[in-house]
């Protein structure tokens, strides 16, 4: 059974979880989510019903997915912590949900998916040979929303590059280019020089989603994009623009400097997310681009908010300017 215009979102306090849920309501969804906490069973909040419920148990998924006609499932384990043992048993919660309810699951991708023999241009049909454990699992993943299409669920995967945006807090941009909570004193560079990096600012990539949910009935059942975001051909462009925003802003240009790849790598031993995050570095070595000709013969055109206006809205999003009566919120946020 399907009711038209009710959404459940997974993991909408996080980064793109949340936008998503923004933006479906504001395009007049009737959005549901879950989430943990001690308070009433449900809250309004916003426009938003939140459920308290785990999506880690199937019973509270299924239970808050009734009468959806979509659920995005965007939600990873607390503090990304036993990521390997849990994600797959989630996304199996929201499969079970959407086949009983006849919905559309909405998956944000990655290109950890993908190992070099696919690079530099990734399109949707291209191998997807993983390097590592963490890219074997999101292969594994996809795999069971296919399956899951030929059970009466649909599913549509829109995958982009590092995220940035306001509510992007777990990200390469946040942790990694600049401190958030912290005035931006120097940008660290990830890439290796002259190699390029492909980013995707959160409420392009959400208004993305939101498009192709209103087209979903002339989509095949599991459908796959790729959503071009920001190209950084050389590594040093969207440094630049955080650099300009700053010195704009602040009257400070930050310095450049590079990543401290080498202290990452003595930490990783004994932390699972730099453990991650040192295995991921093969995607800042080589060209690594996603081709977006097939989202732009659904959609027309992809939303693509300009690089600086994204940039400034992410760094007043994460408290690295000073925030101002005038300061502009960014498209979507």
């Amino acid at each position: 059974m399907e009711t038209k215009d009710i959404a459940l979102v997974l993991g909408a306090t996080g980064g793109i979880g949340g936008e998503v849920a923004r933006q479906l309501r504001a395009a007049g969804w009737t959005v549901r989510a879950l989430r943990r906490t001690q308070g009433e069973a449900v809250q309004q909040q916003d426009g938003i019903t939140w459920i308290r419920g785990d999506a880690m148990h199937a019973g509270d998924v299924a239970q808050a997915a009734r009468g959806c006609s979509v659920i995005v499932h965007a939600v990873n384990p607390p503090g990304y912590k036993r990521w390997s043992e849990l994600v797959l048993p989630m996304v199996d919660h929201t499969i079970a949900a959407a086949i009983a309810e006849g919905a559309t699951i909405v998956l944000p991708g990655t290109v950890y998916n993908y190992g070099p023999d696919a690079f530099p241009l990734l399109r949707e049909d291209a191998a997807q040979h993983p390097r590592t454990e963490k890219g074997a699992i999101r292969v594994e993943l996809e795999r069971r929303l296919e399956r899951a299409t030929r059970q009466g669920a649909r599913a549509i995967i829109v995958r982009a590059g590092d995220f940035f945006g306001a509510g992007a807090r777990s990200s390469w941009f946040s942790q990694g280019l600049v401190t958030q909570g912290k005035p931006v004193a120097a940008v660290a560079l990830p890439g290796d020089p002259g190699v390029g990096h492909q980013w995707a600012y959160l409420p392009d990539v959400a208004r993305t989603m939101v498009a192709l949910l209103a087209r979903r009935a002339q989509l095949a059942p599991f459908a796959r994009f790729h959503f071009a975001g920001h190209w950084d051909a050389d590594g040093t462009r969207i440094a630049a623009a955080i650099r300009r925003v700053v010195a704009r802003r602040t009257g400070i240009e930050p310095r450049v400097r590079r990543f401290p790849w080498w202290l990452l790598r003595i930490a990783a031993p004994f932390h699972e997310t730099l453990r991650g995050l040192v295995e991921m570095r093969y995607l800042w070595r080589e060209d690594v681009r996603l081709d977006n000709r097939q989202l732009l013969a659904v959609l027309g055109e992809e939303p693509h908010t300009p690089l600086e206006q994204a940039v400034e809205a992410t760094l007043l999003g994460l408290g690295c300017l000073p925030a101002r009566a005038d300061a502009p919120a960014g498209a979507g946020a």
